[in-house]
């Protein structure tokens, strides 16, 4: 799922956003909560006209805002203190809020709130990395005890899980729109089977894994990942929230996984980094100057090989020049030195149809048991196939 954040999929209009494939977008509940407000888009018909997406939306609870704005809030039992960060407001986001503010938005699958901690304990932690993580998220005080917060956030999960069930099913919007409860407990594996235990004991049409991806490396993601999808329903969506890169997706699916949603591929489209099969290029860098060729040869993205009406009417703006099949590293590099927001624009929807692309072939290798052909035509993701989970 490309994340939209405010309502939006930075760079690029919902039809772009349909044209990698993209069948579903993520919004937030934290940052809609602050501006526009959700009753100035329920007043607008919802979130889906106000943005003009036809498809389905999953809105985030705003729990993990816990975790990256944690210089900023104070965590209680009964919820979390904010201060905004557009007007310096103080907002008390209860689980009862959280899920008011989803009603309003309309979106279709909508998440409960939770309690995200640090994965790691910042012991364990380079002196580099824990003075990042106490700058980001306020969290680690010298009296700051790992395995005590891991369990406060476990405890407040499952309460705020009940809550939030309870103020959906009262208002009866659970006829419409989708309730998933979230599963926390760090890198702890036996944390992990509590919360699994009771968040999957409630009659919930979908689960997440949360709080992955934040802090921990690759080798504690699949051993958090491997542990806890096996375990979750069968019969219901598995969903690893905030993650990741091409060997994250390919090791999460083996394990059971359906459904991701991460910011990278706008947030690296607008900083010139693009994502390949077999790694990331900058197209910033001077050896694209002169090069002529597309972002990736073989891609089927509007960037990459645009036809006569990818991108207008049949008229001069519409057509390509006589030879022209795609936009060239030399003139995307030329768009991101000038500052010309087409290039933004087109690194962006190139790496959301790569990723897209990645997906439907991931699709093949479990239809038809091939990983290793995958591993072949994507080398960028063979290590997530090549790792046990």
């Amino acid at each position: 799922m490309p994340v939209g954040t405010k309502a939006t999929v930075k760079g690029l209009m919902p039809g772009l956003v349909a044209q990698t494939g993209s069948e579903i977008i993520l919004s937030n509940t934290y940052h809609l909560l602050l501006r526009p407000g959700p009753e100035l888009i329920e007043r607008r018909g919802g979130l889906h006209k106000f943005m003009r997406w036809n498809g389905p939306i999953l809105t985030d609870s705003g729990g993990y805002q816990v975790y990256s704005l944690g210089d900023t809030n104070k965590v209680t039992n009964d919820g979390v203190v904010f201060k905004s960060v557009v007007d310096g407001s103080t907002i008390n986001m209860t689980p009862e809020l959280s899920m008011d503010t989803q009603h309003k938005l309309g979106a279709d699958i909508i998440m409960a709130f939770d309690d995200c901690p640090p994965s790691v304990d910042p012991a364990t932690m380079s002196d580099a990395r824990r003075r990042m993580l106490t700058t980001k998220t306020g969290s680690f005080k010298k009296s700051y005890d790992h395995d005590e917060r891991l369990t406060q956030s476990n405890e407040r999960t499952i309460r705020w899980l009940e809550r939030c069930l309870k103020f959906h099913k009262d208002s009866g919007r659970d006829a419409v729109q989708g309730l998933f409860g979230i599963i926390q407990g760090g890198t702890d594996l036996e944390r992990r089977d509590w919360s699994i235990e009771r968040v999957c004991a409630l009659d919930l049409p979908g689960f997440a894994i949360g709080g992955v991806a934040v802090g921990e490396g690759f080798d504690q993601i699949v051993r958090v990942i491997g542990h806890c999808a096996p375990r979750m329903p069968e019969d219901k969506p598995r969903y690893l929230m905030g993650v990741g890169y091409e060997r994250d997706l390919v090791t999460a699916v083996r394990a059971g996984v359906d459904m991701f949603d991460c910011v990278l591929p706008t947030r690296n489209g607008r900083n010139s980094n693009a994502f390949t099969r077999t790694g990331q290029i900058r197209l910033k860098n001077a050896k694209f100057a002169e090069d002529d060729g597309p972002i990736e040869e073989g891609c089927d993205c509007a960037a990459c090989s645009p036809g006569p009406l990818e991108w207008g009417g049949e008229g001069a703006g519409g057509m390509l020049p006589e030879g022209g099949g795609w936009f060239s590293r030399s003139y995307i590099r030329h768009l991101f030195m000038s500052d010309e927001m087409l290039g933004p624009l087109l690194v962006s929807l190139h790496n959301v149809r790569h990723f897209q692309r990645l997906m439907l072939d991931i699709r093949v290798a479990v239809r038809d048991d091939c990983w290793l052909a995958l591993a072949e035509r994507w080398p960028v993701a063979a290590q997530g196939v090549a790792t046990e989970v």
